[in-house]
């Protein structure tokens, strides 16, 4: 089972590099955690957001493989527990089905994008810069797989 991020950004602060490889490197080799940064649209002649997702959109379907369940993230999207998303993940895996997790831009995610999508999670109910998601997600994610192997990583 391959885990995907796939988040508009790139050029990301050091220290937002080095949580998401501490995280990343923890994972258990069949259950790795890929990132595709999708570059953010150039907002130079005056059009709308809406214009500036749908453009983000397209380049973040090309970079989601057609067989891929795919998960957006925003902050009006469903709650879930550390528990929850442990459940999701042995359900996903034992379907056999990769995840791509998408991570919008500066103006957000495209509403074409959030239709398909399987499920909108929200990892808070707070806006929270973009590369900062890229850890908590990639640690959420460590989380919920050493809670399926029984490693002492996640107490409750």
């Amino acid at each position: 089972m391959k885990l995907r991020i796939v988040a508009v950004g790139h050029k990301m602060p050091a220290w937002i590099n080095a949580g998401f490889a501490e995280y990343t490197q923890r994972m258990p080799r069949e259950t790795r955690i890929e990132l595709s940064e999708v570059k953010p649209a150039v907002r130079t002649d005056g059009k709308s957001a809406v214009h500036w997702r749908e453009l983000e959109a397209a380049r973040v379907l090309d970079a989601v493989p057609a067989r891929c369940r795919r998960i957006v993230l925003d902050e009006r999207g469903k709650a879930l527990s550390t528990v929850e998303l442990c459940r999701r993940i042995e359900r996903w895996k034992a379907e056999g089905d990769d995840v791509a997790f998408i991570i919008g831009g500066a103006d957000g995610t495209a509403d074409s994008l959030k239709m398909e999508a399987e499920l909108l999670w929200s990892l808070s109910p707070l806006t929270l810069p973009h590369g900062l998601c890229r850890v908590i997600l990639a640690e959420q994610l460590y989380r919920a797989v050493s809670l399926l192997a029984g490693h002492p990583y996640h107490r409750e």
